[in-house]
């Protein structure tokens, strides 16, 4: 509600496969992704979205509880882009959107 109160298109989805479907189908500029999926883990997602040719050049964005070094080099080698820890700074989240939209 946040990032649409802020001016962005947001939809969400909680399936990592149908995550995978939906961004194949609707392209988005960035994704916001949580590391601990259910089914297929947010990095092994990220690693899937970048494979695709469809889907290789969306900005990913981990938003993880997970924030040890070897949780961010995990993050980053699966594709991330950027990697933020949860409870996310919404400054912080805000200043991320606003430097890849422009």
């Amino acid at each position: 509600m946040l990032l649409e109160a802020f001016g962005y298109l947001v939809d969400v989805e909680h399936e990592s496969h149908r995550a995978l479907e939906r961004a194949r189908h609707q392209r988005p500029d960035v994704a916001l992704l949580d590391i601990g999926l259910p089914e297929m883990d947010g990095n092994e997602l990220a690693r899937r979205l970048r494979a695709d040719a469809q889907t290789g050049a969306i900005v990913l964005v981990a938003v993880t509880g997970y924030g040890q070094e070897q949780n961010r080099r995990a993050a980053f080698e699966a594709g991330f882009d950027h990697h933020l820890v949860k409870p996310v700074d919404m400054d912080e989240l805000a200043g991320l959107l606003a430097r890849i939209d422009s």
